[in-house]
This record gives C-alpha cells, structure tokens and sequence, in this order.
C-alpha cells in the first residue's frame, strides 16, 4: 500500500461558489495544519473526527483565502486514511493555488481515482461499489442515477455474496467429507451437489440477463431517426434535444452527413444519430449520407422511422418499411398538423408501434415518450436487486458460469469428487474477482483509470 500523503481539487475545475482540496494519507492533518490557520489557532491536530474549522490559508504569513477545513479521522473517512477537506472559494486561480501550497509542504498529487482506490485496497468498499461511484458520477438519468446509487449501496455485492457463500459452503463441505472420511460429517451426496449447481447457475443467468438492461439504463440506445427527405426528420431531431441541433429547410436533401446527439426522453438516454434523406439519388454527396443511414440502420438499437403523413406513401417508403421489418421500430407519422394523405394501415400491417405527431408543434410527443419508455423498460427495471454494469462484471460472471457448468457436466458423467471440486474452485475464484477480493494489479488500475482526478 502505497503511504505517501495525496492531494487533488476534488470539485470541478471553473467557477463556483465552493472549491474543495482533498489531502488523504497518514500525513494528511499534519499537512493542512501547515497551510491552515482556525480563527481560535485550534490545530487540526488536537481536533475529533467529522469535525471542521472556519480559518484561512495562509502562505508565508499572507492569507491567501477564507476556509473550512474538515476533519475525518482513520478509519472513519472515505479512504480509510486521515482525511483534510479544505473547502475554499470556487475559482480556478484559487484552488489551483490552495493545491500549490499543500503539494508544496509534502503532499504528492493524487491519481486518477485513487481516492476511490485507496478505500478499496482499505477495504472500505468493494470493487463493484467502486466502479459504481464512477457510474454517478457519469450518470445521465435519474434511472442512471439510482442504478449506480444502488450499486454504490452494495446491491450488487449483497447478490453475488449470497450465491458466493452457498458455493464456499459446497466447497468446503466436499473437502471435508473427502480428506475426512473417518470423522462423523454427513455425507455429500450427488443430488445435493446438483440443486446446489443448479439454483447458483440459475442465480448467474439471472444476473447476465441485466447487463443489456443495465447498459441501456446507463449508456442509452443507440437510435437512428430515418425517413424520406424533406419527411420531418431534422425537425423531430430538434424535438427531441430541445433545441435547433440539425438544419431545418423546405429543400430536400440538407441533411447530408449524420448529425448524432445525446438526448433525455422521459427518463431513457437515447443516442440520437439524423441521417440523410433515404432516397435514389444522382448527388455524389448525398450519395454517401444515403450510404451512411442504410449502415446505421443495420446495426442500431433502434429506428424513428419518419413518414409525411401530408403525403401519399410512395417507394422510398416502403424501401424503410422493408429495411427496417427486422429492427425495433417506431413508425413516427408526423405532420399530423396538416390534413393526411397517407395511409397508415399499410404502416401498421409492417411496424408494430406507430404514433401520430407533429415535430413541428410538439403535439403526441408524450405518445412518443411512453414507446420509448416501453422499448427501453425501464418502468419495470429494479436495480436494488443487483445487475451488472459493465463489461469486467460480465466477464466475471460468465467465467463463474462456465466454471460451474463444468463442475455440473463432472458431476453427470460421474467424475470423482475431486475434479468436481477444482471446477467449484474455478467458479468462486470467477467470483471473487468480481468483488475484487481475489484481483490482479492491473485489473484494479484499469477500474480507476477511467475516474476523474480527485475522486
């Protein structure tokens, strides 16, 4: 464990009303005390856990800024270390500077998460809590947001533990009964071997079913707006971001290139991708953002599909209804403002989900905003009781199922106890690397990698 004493800003860089500088190590109160003057000349030494001082930072006998400093106390804080927050005024010159002056009585600069990494490798969370605090910060939904808290709080942990210790508790049951075969230990049996594999495996599958879920939640989907030109599709764009992201024109053709955007509906992310006008055309540029739609078409999470219901349906329509039969669709008729020419039945026979709307006035986007909602399931989705959120959590679970279809395939064919046991071994080693209890170096750098500085 790494016993140098860390410093980092520990709020966004820019103005605000409140800078905090982080300084967490066995040094930590000894540092601040240098830079930190109370109002009373209280040291921060002689002072209790979760408390704080109003005073100033001072360089060389100037102050260089009002402050609070916050005391936390080893093991109580966030790191597991003695803990300083000094929260100062939001500035970049003054946290910039505040930072200067701590690193300057012996502090060294904190890493890329290595807050977080240090309550991890202190055990004060697990490594499934950890990447949760990276996913709040980044969440972009509320339903984000509570996915990540929920994890944060251990939901995942409390679900991979129950399934971890059913398998230990097998594990270490089997090598008793086999190392120790004169002592009174009941007898391990294939039938209570097999419902104990099974409902684990059962358990495993139920997590691997959450992680699309839980990526949709986190991530969004990834959606293509589609259509004739000239069909409303820039303008549902528009719609959509709440602001004039793609050029709207009476000039079919204007969109050319792809114009893509992160958008909120409801409560689900979409990443939102406005593509060229579906046509035949003789333009060489607009040939190829023709090109480029048909590609996002096949391989997007899905389609707003865009018809002018002002207009009778003609080929390049029923072109999108063929190319999109195969894809999650929402049929988007708009221009419902104006009288109708089209007729829907012929759209309705092809895509399931159809709504009426006008880009232009706003009129069935709560419509819209329910299909959406549908699709994307969240309404239903509950994250207290575990899911995975990320490809490592994956992996680790599908290495623990793998194991323990080996252990199952031993146990049919009538392997001895002993090969069943390395395949059990094999499952809870998957586990524990997991929660991080049992994990490589790298692994554990490559987590915190993806953190900001300062958390």
């Amino acid at each position: 464990m790494n016993n140098k004493t860390i410093a980092a800003i520990s709020t966004a860089q820019g103005e605000g009303g409140i800078g905090i500088i982080r300084i967490s190590g066995e040094n930590a109160v000894w540092i601040a005390d240098k830079v930190f003057k109370s109002v009373n000349d209280k040291k921060l030494a002689e002072m209790k856990g979760y408390s704080a001082a109003f005073g100033h930072i001072v360089k060389d006998g100037e102050i260089v800024d009002e402050c609070v400093a916050t005391v936390f106390r080893s093991p109580k804080s966030y790191t597991g270390e003695d803990v300083v927050e000094l929260s100062c005024h939001g500035g970049l010159f003054i946290t910039r500077e505040v930072l200067r002056i701590v690193l300057d009585e012996g502090a060294v600069p904190a890493e890329a998460g290595e807050f977080t990494k240090r309550a991890f490798l202190n055990g004060k969370i697990d490594l499934t809590e950890a990447e949760a605090v990276i996913d709040i910060i980044s969440a972009k939904s509320k339903t984000a947001a509570r996915a990540a808290l929920c994890a944060r709080e251990g939901a995942l942990w409390n679900k991979i533990t129950t399934i971890k210790s059913k398998l230990i508790t097998t594990a270490a049951h089997l090598s008793a009964w086999a190392d120790y075969p004169e002592e009174d230990i009941e007898e391990v049996t294939i039938d209570k071997l097999s419902k104990t594999f099974f409902e684990a495996k059962a358990e495993l599958n139920k997590l691997l079913d959450t992680y699309d879920k839980g990526q949709t939640v986190k991530e969004g989907i990834d959606t293509v707006i589609a259509g004739k030109p000239n069909a409303g599709k820039s303008t549902l764009m528009n719609l959509l971001s709440g602001h004039n992201r793609s050029i709207v024109t009476e000039i079919p053709g204007t969109t050319r290139d792809i114009i893509e955007e992160t958008v909120l509906v409801g409560d689900v992310i979409l990443r939102l991708s406005d593509t060229a006008g579906i046509r035949d055309t003789e333009d060489t540029v607009e040939k190829i953002g023709v090109d480029l739609a048909k590609q996002r078409l096949s391989n997007c999470g899905l389609v707003l599909a865009v018809f002018d219901s002002s207009e009778t349906l003609d080929q390049n329509d029923m072109d999108l209804i063929d190319s999109v039969k195969d894809a999650e669709t929402i049929a988007v008729i708009n221009k419902d403002d104006l009288e109708s020419e089209i007729d829907e039945n012929i759209i309705k026979s092809k895509i399931n989900r159809v709504v009426k709307i006008s880009a232009k006035t706003g009129e069935g986007y709560e419509q819209l905003e329910k299909m959406i909602t549908d699709i994307a399931g969240t309404d239903s989705f509950n994250p207290s009781e575990g899911i995975l959120s990320n490809e490592r959590q994956r992996q680790a679970v599908l290495g623990a199922r793998d194991s323990l279809n080996d252990a199952i395939d031993a146990l049919n064919i009538g392997m001895t106890f002993d090969a069943i046991e390395v395949a059990l071994e094999d499952t809870i080693a998957s586990i524990l690397e997991l929660t991080g209890e049992r994990v490589s170096e790298v692994v554990v750098d490559n987590v915190f990698h993806n953190f900001c500085v300062g958390k």
